[in-house]
């Protein structure tokens, strides 16, 4: 076996084929979209560029086929951020089911991150945000993966955790009927800020995309970035992610509450994507295009995804996350009733209380995902992610 660096087209292309290849037959996969996928990679796409860098190899067997890939990356913004010891990544992992094969990977990315002066690796993840391939699949392997999110053999499980990687968080993604019922809690936080005048909420508008794009960088800034490893979002980033989100957002499913005007709190809802994105074989060229088109045009898509949630520290236990809830239920059980299905978008298990907010949506665990880190010391002592308080 012999690992070689992705520098050139062919090799490039070879990372983006032996997927395909190796989930030909498992029907639940669905091909990422090719330029998803080489935007990554690419510095003039991934504003990750910006502040790391990444590299990427494909391995080959003795008889020069390709049996496995990986990648390695470093976020400098988040290297040093509430960890013990700087830690990169390895993600867009894939091998048969062969350990010496995988070990070979994961070798090959930690001597790059040590070479670079990291002390850890997470894996499998994104050079990127962590809505995006984030974590390697563990449960929920008889359903389609979600946009932008991994899907795995069952075997990767071993291949990871024989070589030595520990679980560092778990991450639950929730599904449930948009029909059923919510609880008699959400309801009663619901009249906690209904009954306060200065709170308000509502949807977003495609005319106002700039106003709502800070509305969303202040909220996330607030609640998300006090999180280990998770970095402030700059104006350029949030308006470079509502912009990305513009063609295929629904303006009735995405909601903002405000205390006297300031942004307060969020629910983020789009579309499942993927349910459009698995007629297009990972191209979206004139053809992919126009299914998307069509797809769109006929709302097939009856699934949508709750992609973020946010609540301002200072006003949480106060009603809000209850108020931006039932805002969207009055909106899609009697207004609006286009989706069948909500899945929300991986909660950590570092996170109780929102975990504990979903709960009282409904639905029940769906997906579990595991984000693995890898201590390049072995006698250094293994810590989880600490519970957010």
């Amino acid at each position: 076996m012999h690992v070689i660096e992705v520098q050139d087209k062919k090799t490039a292309n070879e990372f983006l084929q032996f997927p395909i290849r190796l989930y030909k037959d498992e029907p639940n996969w669905i091909r990422p979209l090719d330029k998803d996928i080489n935007g990554v990679f690419d510095p003039k796409v991934n504003k990750f560029f910006r502040n790391g860098e990444c590299t990427r190899w494909i391995l080959k067997n003795d008889n020069g086929e390709t049996i496995g890939r990986i990648a390695a990356f470093i976020n400098q913004k988040t290297v040093n951020k509430d960890n013990d010891q700087p830690t990169g990544g390895v993600g867009f992992f894939e091998c048969v089911n062969d350990q010496e094969a995988a070990n070979l990977l994961f070798d090959t990315g930690k001597k790059w991150l040590e070479e670079k002066g990291m002390e850890a690796m997470d894996g499998p993840i994104n050079f990127g945000d962590r809505d995006t391939w984030w974590g390697l699949l563990v449960d929920g392997f008889d359903r389609p993966p979600n946009y932008q999110c991994n899907y795995n053999f069952p075997y990767y499980v071993d291949l990871f955790e024989n070589y030595g990687f520990q679980i560092y968080f778990k991450q639950f993604t929730f599904g449930r009927p948009v029909m059923d019922p919510l609880s008699d809690r959400l309801y009663e936080k619901a009249q906690v800020a209904d009954k306060d005048p200065d709170y308000t909420f509502r949807h977003i508008e495609k005319k106002k995309l700039k106003e709502y794009a800070e509305d969303f960088r202040t909220v996330y800034n607030d609640a998300w970035a006090r999180h280990p490893g998770v970095a402030e979002m700059t104006s350029v980033q949030a308006n470079a992610i509502i912009k990305k989100m513009k063609p295929i957002m629904d303006e009735k499913i995405m909601w903002f509450g405000y205390h006297k005007d300031k942004p307060v709190g969020f629910y983020i809802n789009i579309p499942e994507l993927n349910q459009v994105f698995k007629h297009v074989n990972g191209k979206l060229d004139l053809i992919g295009k126009l299914k998307f088109v069509y797809h769109k045009l006929m709302k097939t898509n009856t699934k949508m995804i709750g992609l973020v949630f946010g609540i301002s520290p200072d006003h949480q236990g106060k009603g809000v996350d209850g108020a931006l809830i039932m805002a969207t239920r009055d909106m899609v059980q009697d207004k609006y009733t286009r989706y069948k299905d909500l899945e929300m978008n991986w909660i950590g298990d570092f996170n109780p209380k929102m975990i504990k907010v979903v709960e009282q949506v409904g639905g029940d665990v769906v997906k579990t995902h595991h984000t693995y880190r890898y201590l390049f010391d072995r006698s250094k002592k293994f810590k989880r992610m600490p519970l957010k308080s």
